[in-house]
């Protein structure tokens, strides 16, 4: 009978005014190894409304190109509508995060993290300011 496991565990980072990024790669996997699931999944959330993850080439040119084109989605010289309600200036960081997403999903098999080569997973801040940012990780499967 095979007895499949969960293991929970919080990741906190700091990040600068947005878009600012920090590969959390190493600090997953350590996850994983202390969660002794040899197979499983690693389902990984971003607390807050102006934060993301990603996986990237997490290298100087590509982590440059990724900054600008999330400026070049929602730049944050337009005007939203969110600012009216709440005068925080922060209305593109929403935008920004919901359009690349608050969680990631990667595989664990033989005990590690599934990635490619250059492949590692990333927490963007988009905030207006510098924030400390809550990752929940929750790894399911079996030891």
């Amino acid at each position: 009978m095979t007895i499949v496991q969960q293991f929970c565990e919080t990741i906190d980072v700091r990040l600068s005014i947005g878009p600012d990024l920090i590969d959390i790669t190493d600090k997953l996997s350590a996850c994983v190894s202390r969660s002794h699931i040899i197979d499983g999944t690693a389902s990984i959330f971003m607390v807050g409304s102006t934060g993301s993850l990603t996986t990237i080439e997490h290298e100087p040119g590509v982590v440059a190109d990724l900054k600008q084109a999330i400026n070049r989605l929602a730049p944050p010289d337009l005007p939203y509508a969110h600012e009216l309600a709440w005068h925080d200036g922060n209305g593109h960081s929403h935008v920004q995060a919901a359009l690349l997403g608050p969680s990631i999903t990667l595989p664990i098999r033989s005990g590690k993290l599934r990635l490619g080569t250059w492949q590692q997973v990333v927490a963007i801040n988009h905030d207006n300011r510098a924030r400390k940012r809550e990752i929940a990780v929750t790894i399911i499967g079996v030891g």
